[in-house]
């Protein structure tokens, strides 16, 4: 007798296997000697983290990959010559203080497998960070697999996740989705602050705004309306590359 035909299923794509995840480098600064950042704790992750989506990373102009001591301690980490593995990196973020402001990822993004961001890895972060006021940026698509889902927990969660963009439509789209968003935007704009076309308000950066203005006494990336974006000035070393890859994304829409 014929057997019936099993029914084919597709397993799940990995969700950044523990061999993945050991493999990685984290590297915490417990206070930054940035002038803009000021002096709260900073991280950098591997490289192997930045998502090939990202339009920096193809078109050139990311501020890590440019600056000069940047790049060389980046590079570093992804060696495995500094940093440490996850689990001693969320050690050090369950340490920090009560309250503690911290940006993660200086340079890198958050841990993915082909683009779907790894559920074992930002739940991790989002439990170590409780308590604390950790913030970052990802290049990472919130509409593929369950990216937008995940990201919608760890910011319920604490752990301020702001989509990065470069145009006022996918800004809009990404708030639209119930995440926080952020857009990099031409170095000779001039205004501080507008409307996008559903009515978001754009507010430039106040530490690009101001001499005396830093992360550390901010905080805007962190905690801020819903439906506020948090522009960036294109700069750095990158700076005419990162134009040209923001015209880019507007010409497109």
């Amino acid at each position: 007798m014929a057997q019936p035909p099993r029914s084919r299923v597709t397993p799940p794509l990995p969700i950044a296997p523990l061999p993945m995840l050991k493999s990685l480098r984290f590297a915490l600064t417990e206070k930054s000697g940035n002038i803009k950042t000021g002096p709260i704790p900073v991280s950098v992750s591997s490289r192997t983290t930045c998502p090939s989506t990202c339009p920096f990373l193809k078109g050139g102009g990311c501020y890590a990959a440019a600056g000069y001591y940047t790049r060389l301690h980046w590079d570093a980490v992804t060696r495995g010559d500094r940093g440490e593995p996850l689990a001693g990196f969320l050690a050090r973020i369950r340490a920090l203080p009560e309250g503690q402001l911290w940006r993660h990822n200086v340079s890198g993004d958050l841990v993915a497998t082909g683009g779907r961001l790894s559920r074992r890895f930002l739940d991790a972060l989002t439990k170590a960070n409780q308590g604390r006021r950790g913030f970052t940026y990802t290049h990472h698509l919130p509409e593929l697999g369950e990216n937008a889902r995940l990201l919608r927990r760890a910011n319920r969660g604490g752990f301020r996740v702001n989509v990065s963009t470069e145009s006022e439509r996918a800004a809009d789209a990404a708030i639209a989705q119930g995440l926080p968003a952020v857009m990099a935007v031409p170095s000779d704009e001039t205004r501080t602050t507008w409307r996008t076309p559903e009515g978001n308000r754009v507010l430039v950066c106040p530490a690009q705004r101001s001499d005396t203005r830093q992360c550390a006494d901010c905080a805007l990336c962190h905690t801020r309306g819903r439906r506020v974006i948090i522009a960036f000035l294109a700069h750095g070393t990158g700076k005419t590359k990162a134009n040209a890859v923001i015209a880019e994304a507007l010409a497109n829409g």
